[in-house]
């Protein structure tokens, strides 16, 4: 299948219509489907104890595929870059590895992450709160590349196409997601070819994905195909349908973008294997994680021990949208205790204690709680 953005979009309903969603895909109350049973088995989170690390190894970083895996040939596979620009440009992986390229520490995590923690649940990858993991992205600015095609005055968004390609909602389509002109040319939006010092694992995005600092993952696309400069605000499917805060189907609702305030613990002690419970013994123990903005840096980090709130330490971050290490040192006594963490960004926003319910379930950045039996 090759289907073409203009393809999509006539095909697509407004960003008003409902999704047309079969009775099964509503939000419910019941035990999850077998359809999200199906997505969670191909897409996996973060195992929390991989927080201890700066950077997450490419095996334990959240993935997330809408459609299938492309299975592409680097020696065969080119981007074109065109549209609103002065000259297009045709790409190949050798010609790009010679032009400049940056490092970038990144942390990404999925729009509906934490969508399973909602009641009702939105029916969809029934993310708990782990799809999220940090990476060091190296590749070609993309403002370099849109210098090099040259962008025309009166362009408006860069449009970025997927080389994966499926149905969603009944609408055939590639995967593909814009950017507003002034984001696409902030000099930290990266196409990346390595992850981590290596070449990209093929479930992230290989030969070439988009990385975007600060905006949840829905916004770097890959197995990149093309890059389109448009003169209008692009309509597709994953733009104008999916991805967007709604009090219901039937309400347009608004795009989602940056990655809210948030923050995550490292259960501590040992689990149990079916239920996850925890179990630690008395005495002194470091309580850690790490917290996360795409509206700037974390300021602030409190522990919930018992109802109470302590300031943690924080770590100096990794980059401007990297997570920043915490840790409180905590003396655990004999008993049951409920533990939890919440950050404060620069903006002055803080995680809330429940969350706001919407639609497709996402933006959920509620109170991280862990509960722990010390012997």
């Amino acid at each position: 299948m090759n289907y073409s953005n203009q393809q999509s979009i006539r095909q697509e309903p407004g960003a008003g219509q409902a999704l047309d969603l079969p009775p099964a895909a509503q939000p419910t109350f019941g035990p999850l489907t077998s359809e999200e049973l199906r997505l969670a088995v191909r897409n996996h989170s973060m195992p929390l104890e991989a927080l201890r690390r700066g950077v997450t190894p490419a095996g334990l970083h959240y993935v997330l595929t809408h459609f299938d895996i492309p299975d592409l040939d680097a020696s065969a596979w080119h981007l074109r870059i065109g549209g609103a620009v002065e000259r297009a440009l045709e790409l190949g992986m050798a010609a790009l590895r010679r032009d400049p390229a940056i490092t970038v520490p990144v942390t990404l995590e999925c729009a509906g992450n934490g969508r399973s923690l909602l009641e009702p649940r939105p029916l969809s990858q029934p993310w708990v709160m782990e799809a999220v993991g940090t990476a060091l992205w190296t590749g070609v600015p993309l403002a370099y590349l849109l210098g090099k095609a040259g962008v025309l005055p009166d362009a408006a968004e860069v449009v970025f196409t997927g080389a994966d390609a499926g149905v969603q909602g009944g609408v055939p389509q590639q995967y593909a997601r814009s950017l507003p002109i002034r984001e696409a040319l902030r000099p930290d939006v990266v196409l990346a070819y390595k992850m981590n010092g290596a070449d990209l694992p093929p479930q992230h995005g290989y030969p070439l994905r988009l990385v975007v600092p600060g905006w949840y993952g829905m916004a770097s696309v890959k197995w990149l195909a093309s890059i389109d400069v448009v003169k209008t605000p692009f309509t597709g499917f994953q733009q104008q349908v999916a991805y967007r805060y709604q009090d219901s189907a039937d309400d347009a609702g608004t795009p989602v973008s940056r990655i809210r305030v948030r923050s995550l613990m490292v259960p501590p002690g040992v689990p149990d294997f079916f239920t996850r419970q925890r179990f630690l013994r008395a005495g002194p123990v470091m309580l850690e994680g790490r917290a996360w903005s795409g509206e700037g840096a974390v300021t602030t980090v409190e522990v919930g021990i018992d109802g109470t709130w302590l300031p943690a330490h924080l770590d100096k971050p990794a980059g401007g949208y990297a997570w920043r290490r915490w840790s409180l040192p905590w003396v655990a006594n004999p008993g049951e205790h409920a533990l939890s963490c919440r950050a404060t960004d620069i903006t002055g926003a803080t995680q809330p204690l429940q969350q706001a319910w919407n639609f497709q379930g996402m933006g959920n950045n509620v109170v991280q709680r862990v509960n722990v039996m010390v012997e």
